[in-house]
């Protein structure tokens, strides 16, 4: 839990009494390798912060899913359009690895956003970088050829690659996991 608070603290400063209401109000889960956190259909209730472990956001489908986001230690991670809306999600959330969250309800949530000075900061901050993580894979998408975009996932997120099965990757970056062999093979 202590990692939560490292987190806000190297953005902004919570005092003891809003981090003692915040923290009463965590849930620690812990889930094996291949879980699926959310399903297609579910409203998304949680916002969770990963102590330990990857996450893996997708489109589900018969022949191929279509991976668009993945989140590790120390990053938040929710459907969080589905968070906010209260209203079910298009997409699924699958662990990729053993791991352990610290979650927190949408109705807790609420609640610090009205009864702690900090709560609003925090939120607005939380969504501020999940939306640059979304603005930056997009942008990759619009303006930057294939093996660009690896090469930048390379440089710019290396934890991706340690635990993740190349498929996951080659649908991240938009390509076949066939196109992301040659475009290896031809950079190596």
């Amino acid at each position: 839990m202590y990692r939560i608070r490292a987190f806000f603290e190297e953005i902004v400063t919570i005092n003891d009494e809003d981090w003692k209401l915040f923290s009463s109000k965590l849930e620690k889960t812990e889930y094996s390798k291949k879980t699926i956190l959310l399903k297609t259909g579910q409203t998304e209730t949680y916002l969770s912060f990963i102590e330990k472990g990857a996450v893996r956001l997708y489109i589900p489908s018969l022949e191929n899913d279509l991976t668009f986001g993945f989140c590790f230690e120390n990053q938040f991670v929710c459907a969080y359009d589905s968070f906010i809306r209260q209203s079910p999600c298009t997409y699924q959330l699958e662990t990729l690895s053993k791991t352990t969250l610290w979650r927190i309800s949408h109705t807790d949530l609420q609640e610090i956003y009205a009864r702690t000075a900090i709560g609003n900061t925090i939120g607005r901050l939380t969504a501020e970088n999940l939306y640059l993580i979304k603005s930056e894979r997009e942008q990759s998408l619009l303006n930057q050829t294939a093996q660009e975009r690896y090469l930048s996932l390379f440089k710019n997120r290396p934890n991706l690659f340690k635990d993740i099965p190349l498929k996951y990757i080659a649908s991240y970056i938009g390509i076949t996991p066939q196109a992301l062999s040659r475009i290896r093979k031809r950079i190596s």
